[in-house]
């Protein structure tokens, strides 16, 4: 039977699985994992059935120390039991995870990996949480992708099973949890043929039951402490052999292999990067660039984590390696390295000799890891005298650790179609954009991914949509920065985002505006129109929020300016793209009323009536600002704006950080 392809994000995948595998949930929100008790919870609500034909029974605490209490209790109990969680919230959960641990029971934790708050709060992903808990005798398996979400979840909840230790699937918050991709889905069937239920019967035999009562939890003494806690070696033993067994099944169902640590690139490669998590993507494109083009370089990705095999790494690595850097998304400050490049500098002091090794440290609080960046790290290590625990993807003029990153370094796949969307949180701009990704990933051949970058006051901030089309699978695990389509949906961000940066040659600007060509000459800044005209841009307006007003919809402009995305990008016939959008706003809104459903039918409809092209005239190209212009700046106030007497913090730092350049 063919694989079924279906465009999700990745807490929809492990959602997915782990709503098949498992019998209680216990959860408590926190982003970027919301999503998938939500999930798990609608579908339960909804009568959905997993592999032993139960409805899961979902629990939602108090808290995330309670969300762990339960999962303990649970399983002690003899239920699969699941929970999804992040970065504080993890950190909450540690007493209780040394204990399931420590009575090996077979739980999972689906972790979206998030920066740990330190000297300010951050909801944004790195890994920095899922280091704080490898002491707690979980194992640790990671998923780069939406795809890889869905096969290592499977993998996750098997090897529980069947080895009697929990595991903590993990994957980067943001960048891979809330990034919509076309992935194979496996039925609930296929993973049911997969599950070892003696094992689950044995995991049952140890439950709680005032019938057949057994000793635990108990508190002892220095007499056997010491002996009790090096019993479970065995166990933890048999780790690693059940995930690499697992991995065999299920890519012998799915055609996807996978093992402990997978190398990708030139098979005798002298530079290799080691890294786990979504930045493996981006390296993996990095690397078939570079071979392509004559250089020997290849990525590790690190799958288990913990147990770590050294064995597994040793055997993923061409001999020919000279030189090896890991990179990790976390900082322990004071410490020899970080957790990844200390494990490598483990297995090569046992063993003796090797490579050169070095580390570096990227990505925190998802900041943007590009192939620029991965390149980066390549020329460090072929550089006379590379830079040891050195940072990527920051200007370190502190301590001077970073390294320098070539310019115009694009590596995507010819033929990808690149979008930018500036949307206003909550005006339906990202939902809008999720729609079109599913519409064009489930009713056709082509690739989707989708990624939103909101800040962090979501609903009233900014949201910029980053979409892909193409018709090669989807690598690019980082922000559009070459659009071929850029839709700005708030006129009045022309003037303050550079929202026309990097755009290609030739590309398409649609405006949402009430503005006129004269109204344009006066609002448009001189840079907006000097790119316009350079860059020779197709420019198109519409006044979306007043066809919203008429026709009752409010603030909701989302129907309105992705029609007009169908229209414009050309990614699929316009015809079968209005098809399925009535399609979607039967779907989605049907319940909602006749009425509603029209309303959003008339603004398919308007939306097309209403786009006029803009035929900005030759001047554009060296527009310049009026004179009293503040400081004649393209952009508002200059760097230590003297004319507006404003302290240097307010034009160094906020201002940057409001137009997005912080």
């Amino acid at each position: 039977m063919a694989p079924k392809m279906k465009t999700m994000d990745g807490n929809t995948a492990a959602a997915h699985v782990a709503y098949a595998l498992t019998e209680v949930a216990a959860i408590y929100p926190i982003t970027p994992s919301t999503p998938m008790g939500e999930i798990v919870d609608d579908w339960a609500a909804a009568g959905r059935k997993n592999i032993f034909g139960e409805t899961l029974r979902v629990r939602q605490m108090q808290s995330e120390a309670g969300a762990a209490g339960a999962v303990h209790g649970s399983l002690s109990a003899g239920a699969l039991t699941s929970t999804f969680t992040a970065s504080q919230g993890l950190l909450l959960m540690i007493s209780n995870m040394y204990k399931i641990a420590g009575e090996l029971l077979p739980g999972v934790f689906h972790v979206t990996a998030r920066t740990i708050a330190t000297h300010a709060l951050s909801i944004f992903g790195d890994q920095s949480d899922v280091m704080a808990v490898r002491q707690t005798g979980f194992a640790l398996l990671c998923s780069c992708s939406v795809q890889e979400v869905m096969d290592l979840a499977l993998v996750a909840h098997l090897s529980a099973i069947e080895c009697s230790v929990p595991f903590l699937h993990f994957f980067d918050g943001f960048r891979t949890s809330h990034e919509i991709q076309k992935i194979s889905v496996i039925d609930y069937e296929d993973m049911a043929r997969l599950v070892n239920f003696d094992a689950i019967a044995e995991f049952r035999s140890r439950s709680m039951n005032p019938e057949n009562p057994t000793l635990r939890g108990t508190a002892q003494n220095p007499d056997i402490f010491f002996q009790a806690r090096e019993a479970s070696n065995p166990y933890y033993d048999a780790v690693v052999p059940t995930v690499v067994q697992y991995m065999k099944k299920v890519g012998a169902l799915t055609g996807r292999q996978y093992k402990p640590f997978d190398y990708v690139g030139h098979p005798e490669a002298d530079r290799v990067i080691v890294a786990m998590g979504s930045g493996c993507e981006t390296i993996e494109e990095v690397v078939n660039h570079l071979n392509s083009n004559g250089e020997r370089v290849g990525l590790v990705k690190v799958r288990l984590y913990r147990p770590f095999s050294a064995e597994h790494l040793l055997a993923a690595l061409p001999a020919t390696v000279e030189t090896l850097t890991a990179l990790d998304r976390t900082k322990e400050p004071g410490a020899l390295g970080d957790p990844l490049y200390l494990d490598l500098c483990t297995v090569f002091s046992e063993r003796g000799g090797g490579p050169e090794l070095l580390g570096g440290r990227y990505g925190l609080s998802s900041k943007e890891f590009t192939p620029a960046m991965a390149k980066a790290v390549f020329d460090n290590m072929k550089s006379l005298g590379p830079k040891n625990h050195f940072t990527v993807g920051i200007e370190d003029d502190v301590t001077h650790k970073s390294l320098t990153l070539p310019r115009d370094f694009e590596t995507a796949p010819a033929g990808t179609i690149a979008c930018k969307f500036w949307g206003l949180g909550s005006d339906g701009t990202v939902g809008a954009n999720k729609s079109a990704i599913k519409i064009i990933g489930d009713h056709t051949d082509m690739f989707a991914q989708g990624y939103f970058s909101y800040d962090s006051k979501k609903s009233g901030g900014i949201t910029v949509s980053h979409l892909r089309f193409g018709s090669r699978p989807i690598q690019s695990t980082y922000q559009v920065h070459r659009p071929d389509f850029v839709a700005v949906h708030k006129s009045n961000y022309v003037e303050i985002y550079d929202v026309l940066e990097g755009v290609k040659e030739g590309g398409t600007l649609l405006l949402n505006s009430p503005w006129s060509i004269e109204d344009m000459e006066r609002e448009i800044p001189a840079s907006v129109k000097r790119t316009i005209a350079a860059k020779k841009l197709k420019f198109y307006n519409l006044d979306a929020v007043k066809i919203a007003g008429e026709l009752g919809l409010g603030g909701r402009i989302n129907m309105i300016m992705q029609t007009a995305f169908f229209k414009l990008a050309d990614v699929i016939p316009f015809e079968d793209a209005v098809r399925f959008l009535k399609a979607e706003i039967d779907h989605t809104y049907g319940k909602k009323g006749e009425k509603v459903v029209q309303m959003n039918y008339d603004a398919v409809d308007r939306a097309v009536a209403n786009l006029v092209p803009v035929a900005y005239p030759s001047s554009w190209a060296d527009a310049k600002e009026p004179a009293d212009a503040c400081c004649a700046t393209d952009h508002g106030h200059a760097a230590g704006c003297c004319c507006c007497g404003e302290p240097d913090f307010v034009a160094n730092v906020m201002r940057p950080m409001l137009a997005q350049k912080g």
